[in-house]
């Protein structure tokens, strides 16, 4: 794992879920991190972390492409089956880990 920039206090990036090469030739890459006691996924556009949603959030007109997105300004659009893989490693690790998810990004965007 590189070195990441970055990134906030008391978040503990655990492995890398979704590596993807975007059309301006920035890397995005979605790990898995255990953040207030709960695991979330993070996204980081070339090792930098970028503030975001803890899971891929539906798209308002989602195209052929592109159903989902992480990450604000800039955001990067993830494929069905990018986002389904994000949210199932997501929902997996606190099953396991007896945690339950709480979306915090909701409250604060609304």
């Amino acid at each position: 794992m590189a070195d990441l920039i970055d990134v906030p206090k008391g978040l503990k990036v655990i492995r890398s879920i979704v590596v993807k090469r975007l059309q301006n030739g920035f890397y995005a890459e979605v790990f898995l991190v255990l953040h207030n006691g709960q695991y979330e996924s993070a996204l980081f556009l070339n090792d930098k972390f970028k503030p975001g949603p803890p899971i891929p959030y539906p798209l308002d007109t989602p195209s052929e492409v592109n159903s989902h997105w992480m990450g604000v300004r800039p955001s990067v659009g993830l494929s069905p089956e990018e986002a389904e893989r994000i949210i199932n490693e997501v929902e997996y690790e606190n099953a396991i880990h007896k945690q339950k998810m709480v979306d915090r990004w909701e409250r604060m965007t609304s």
